[in-house]
């Protein structure tokens, strides 16, 4: 389930040209399932129109000239105290001062002071003006208020300018408020370390060894770590997928790299999700010039890779904090007793398995078929389902068992 859904959001949208972008996350938060509320400001509609924000969320869009109507001495104050979060998304320089100041002559400044939802920011301006001294010292101002900031991110400027000033993409914002709405979930103050991809062992200084894994399920395992409120460790080879809003990235390449990555990060941490497919065999003697054809078919004497659960299984007695430790199968022939044997030699408390032989499942699609299996002998099949559901299920059943 969606960590929007349900969710009531208040929108800020003041006089930026970046306003465009508030319609397209008005438009994916309601997708999410969330109640969107927006307010406008009068500059805010010179670039934008009520109209826009009506079509895309299903709800009255408000504006100034609501301040003024025959609900205007509580509407601010039911706005306000309804809405599980308040994203002012863009926030211009002169909406900062004013909420910095605490001036309330806006709809939305006096909703902003009525409201007790947390609240978010996320400025748009031109070059130069963010870095202000004025503007620096009411960033300072409400950052100590707990106001959180999304951005601002550096780029291209509507003055030409390439400089920090540009407003986040919709996707990014909504990273930081899965954060806010995620940090008193089942997994608040538990930090839980996440493998993804493949690995890449070298051949040559140009080529290596890898696998199909393209990583979504472990960015998807990332995510819902990090929606049900954990502090996340994401161990990753290179990819193209976007890093989840509030990871901790830790970029490695072979399997060495890998395991030297999880040791560390398990010394701090209560749990792991080991999603990556980490190379079984390397190549014994790595070339150190590039292979030429020319020169014929190289001999290509493999050797076993490091194993990371079965180092991990051996040092868990020294890992004080680690209760809960989750491995993958991917199988393409006797999945569940291979699946089996891992959790056993692995020292898991649970495993998830799936064949990669299936068309809808496994490497490179966006759905899975995962069957769990526990070490007290119970097995549980969890439908198709979505990568993201997948990761849902699986975080959801670590945190019962660190509760436990």
């Amino acid at each position: 389930m969606s960590l929007f859904n349900g969710k009531h959001i208040l929108l800020g949208v003041t006089g930026s040209i970046a306003a465009y972008k508030a319609a397209d996350l008005a438009s994916k938060l309601t997708q999410a399932s969330a109640q969107v509320d927006v307010i406008l400001t009068t500059s805010a509609q010179k670039f934008v129109t009520p109209l826009t924000f009506q079509s895309v969320t299903g709800r009255k869009a408000y504006t100034d000239a609501d301040l003024w109507g025959g609900e205007a001495h509580v509407l601010h104050v039911g706005l306000g105290h309804q809405a599980d979060l308040l994203a002012i998304a863009p926030c211009t320089a002169n909406t900062l001062a004013k909420l910095a100041q605490g001036l309330a002559d806006t709809l939305l400044t006096v909703t902003a002071l009525a409201a007790e939802c947390p609240v978010l920011v996320a400025p748009a301006m031109d070059g130069g003006m963010y870095h202000a001294a004025a503007t620096q010292e009411n960033v300072r101002i409400l950052k100590e208020r707990g106001v959180i900031f999304a951005g601002p991110g550096q780029g291209h400027l509507a003055s030409g300018l390439t400089a920090e000033g540009r407003l986040l993409e919709p996707a990014e914002i909504m990273g930081h408020m899965r954060l806010i709405l995620g940090r008193n979930g089942k997994l608040a103050g538990k930090r839980i370390v996440v493998s993804a991809g493949g690995t890449q062992e070298p051949i040559d200084p140009v080529r290596y060894l890898t696998n199909r894994s393209s990583g979504k399920q472990g960015y998807a395992l990332a995510q819902a770590a990090l929606d049900a409120g954990a502090q996340v460790t994401l161990i990753t080879h290179p990819t193209a997928l976007t890093a989840p809003i509030g990871a901790e990235m830790v970029k490695v390449l072979t399997a060495q790299n890998m395991l030297d990555a999880v040791l560390a990060a398990c010394e701090n941490a209560d749990g792991l999700v080991m999603a990556a497919a980490v190379a079984d065999f390397r190549v014994k003697h790595v070339a150190k010039d590039k292979l030429k054809k020319q020169d014929g078919l190289p001999r290509l004497e493999l050797e076993a890779a490091p194993d990371v659960l079965a180092a991990l299984a051996k040092a868990r007695g020294s890992l004080e904090h680690l209760k809960v430790v989750v491995g993958f199968a991917a199988e393409s022939r006797d999945l569940a007793e291979n699946a089996s044997a891992k959790l056993t030699s692995k020292k898991l408390d649970f495993i998830a398995a799936n064949d990669i032989s299936a068309s809808d499942a496994g490497f490179a699609v966006d759905t899975n078929r995962i069957t769990l299996l526990y070490t007290d002998g119970r097995r549980e099949n969890l439908p198709l389902m979505s990568k993201d559901e997948a990761a849902e299920a699986i975080i959801e059943r670590m945190a019962a068992l660190l509760e436990k």
